[in-house]
């Protein structure tokens, strides 16, 4: 019998942590006629929580609409959820909290923004589909960056 230990990934919750909506140029502001430019930013975080195995994954999603140097709107969701990671080594563990729990979060995310956009007034902004393992990959690409360059930078000596 192998002694290994078993891999086990499991979704213990999602869960919306913060909604925030600005239309700080409201109600002119729905008089406009022209398309806004929009600008999209997704930020993922990950934590270990104090129960062995579980963690923490929230998606941070940053949406902004102007016209010229005017706010249309802001919004920004955090979409979290409670992930259970057990029997994976530390590095293949961070492989998943980077991609396979954002793919998970990823339509609950869109979700919320396309709701909330609508509910404000606006036609939906639909999240496209996102390569978290490219991401993760350019990631881990400028960390090893940043640690060779530090290796290679002299050092100062004290005075």
């Amino acid at each position: 019998m192998s002694e290994q230990q078993q891999v086990q990934f499991g979704i213990e919750k999602i869960y919306l942590k913060d909604l925030s909506l600005e239309i700080p140029n409201a109600p002119q502001i729905f008089l406009e006629r022209e398309n806004p430019q929009i600008e999209i930013s997704v930020h993922n975080a990950a934590s270990p929580l104090d129960q062995a195995g579980l963690f923490e994954v929230v998606m941070t999603v940053t949406v902004t609409a102007k016209l010229g140097e005017k706010t249309v709107f802001l919004i920004e969701v955090a979409q979290a959820g409670i992930f259970q990671i057990v029997g994976l080594p530390a590095q293949e563990i961070d492989a998943v909290l980077g991609i396979m729990c954002p793919n998970t979060l990823l339509p609950y995310a869109r979700e919320a923004v396309a709701s909330l956009m609508t509910r404000a007034g606006f036609p939906p902004v639909l999240l496209q589909h996102m390569n978290f393992e490219a991401a993760y990959q350019e990631r881990l690409r400028q960390l090893q960056q940043e640690q060779a360059a530090q290796a290679a930078a002299p050092q100062s000596a004290p005075n």
